[in-house]
């Protein structure tokens, strides 16, 4: 894990108001789509590739959640005239998109614990639609996705604690010393609880 010269947070924990990092947590789901439409299409137009994303959007459960993320992108909500799925909260049509984007599908990457790739889908998914989240939880997500990158995965006890401390009034600053205290920033250990 390496710190963005831009907030000092280890990346991507400092989205999204650090555009560096959001720019980071962006790339998790473009790099998918690009090796999806690679493998899948080849080479694209414009148009071409947002007809492609519509098609991924009306079947969601038939793509990887990254490809259907990046799908999203590149549609416009006809409510809110943002990203579809990414408008603010109680845009129904961007409401009902990001329920939509569970259905698809999840695999963990090879060494990492079962129940990884899920974890980051959903703090991504938090940390790039921030509306209705509670401070407390967009803090935990966005301080814990660096370490779901580097392919770890707390255990109840660990998440439980997570919670205890924001709920107690802990800051930021007593999150991130508390996940460098429980897994340090050495070599991937691909083991829960690292």
């Amino acid at each position: 894990m390496r710190r963005c010269g831009q907030c000092g947070q280890r990346e991507p924990a400092g989205a999204p108001d650090c555009r560096r990092c959001a720019g980071v947590v962006d790339e998790i789901v473009e790099s998918g789509w690009r090796a999806f439409v690679a493998r899948e299409f080849g080479a694209l137009g414009d148009q071409e590739e947002r007809d492609v994303a519509a098609m991924v959007a009306d079947e969601p459960g038939k793509h990887l959640w990254r490809v259907v993320d990046a799908a999203y992108d590149r549609l416009t909500c006809e409510e809110c005239g943002g990203r579809l799925s990414r408008g603010p909260a109680g845009c129904g049509t961007c409401d009902r998109a990001n329920g939509f984007r569970y259905a698809a599908i999840e695999i963990d990457r090879p060494g990492v614990p079962p129940g990884n790739e899920h974890a980051i889908r959903v703090n991504v998914s938090v940390v790039r639609r921030p509306y209705g989240i509670s401070s407390h939880e967009m803090v935990a997500r966005r301080l814990l996705l660096p370490y779901l990158l580097d392919g770890r995965l707390p255990t109840t006890a660990q998440a439980q604690a997570v919670k205890a401390l924001l709920n107690k009034g802990g800051t930021a600053a007593d999150l991130a010393e508390r996940l460098e205290r429980t897994w340090g920033c050495t070599a991937v250990t691909n083991s829960i609880g690292g």
